[in-house]
């Protein structure tokens, strides 16, 4: 251990100085340097909110804005409409986690994605896809999760590659042939996992191994030909032992 060690010290208000001096304090319901709403300390206002929370809503207007935020944890929801616009994102993002999901609807344009991301976590189905267009892939991506799979299409051709890998997991199986070309080979890979023995079959030319691979191991073996003389060896392993598989008890004995 170092000679000069400094010890970890507590920040302590000056209690002759906070409106609750001849309240909380008194009751024991604060303690100096440990539950604290008049100290810039995180864990000491979120200790105090949490012993006092009938406090928390005198808080939302507070200039300090992990007060502000912590507040918005222990405040009554109808009072939390009105900091929607707060300057602060981290504020913002408080509200966003606790707002009835009927009001998230004020802060889907909101300039701070995580507030976006709380929004599409928890809004409403029905103006989820309102989200659908948000300019960040992890926005996107969670509606990519939520949304119900008949109307994941219009992300089919979505720039970001979670994207497309969330819509390809989720997409309707009669409907996999619609990223059948996707630029991605792992998102190819998807398609050609769920897809039906006979849909499967447009992938046995695909350009990445794995996705042909995938595709013989479920079509028919008549339509496996084609792949006899693949450059991979393990298409070319695969194809024969379904072909032999494949072959009749009389041609055995002929």
């Amino acid at each position: 251990m170092a000679e000069q060690d400094s010890p970890v010290t507590l920040p302590v208000a000056d209690c002759s100085l906070c409106p609750f001096r001849g309240k909380t304090l008194l009751m024991g319901r604060c303690m100096p340097g440990d539950t604290c709403v008049f100290i810039n300390s995180g864990r000491q206002i979120d200790r105090f909110f949490r012993v006092n929370p009938a406090y928390a809503a005198h808080y939302l207007q507070d200039p300090f804005w992990e007060r502000r935020a912590i507040a918005v944890r222990y405040a009554p929801l109808k009072a939390l409409s009105a900091l929607i616009t707060d300057e602060d994102e981290v504020v913002r993002r408080a509200v966003a986690f606790r707002l009835p999901t009927q009001q998230l609807i004020a802060l889907i344009n909101d300039p701070d994605r995580e507030v976006r991301m709380t929004v599409a976590d928890r809004i409403d189905l029905e103006h989820l896809e309102l989200l659908a267009d948000d300019p960040d892939y992890i926005v996107r991506l969670m509606v990519a999760k939520r949304l119900p799979p008949g109307r994941l299409f219009r992300f089919i051709k979505d720039d970001d590659l979670q994207v497309r890998k969330r819509v390809a997991e989720r997409l309707p199986e009669v409907s996999l042939g619609l990223m059948a070309n996707d630029r991605s080979p792992d998102v190819r890979r998807i398609v050609a996992e769920r897809m039906s023995p006979e849909d499967a079959a447009m992938l046995l030319n695909d350009d990445d191994w794995v996705v042909r691979y995938t595709a013989a191991l479920k079509v028919d073996p008549a339509q496996l030909a084609g792949l006899a003389d693949d450059p991979e060896p393990d298409v070319r392993e695969l194809v024969q032992q379904r072909l032999h598989s494949n072959s009749t008890p009389e041609a055995d004995h002929d």
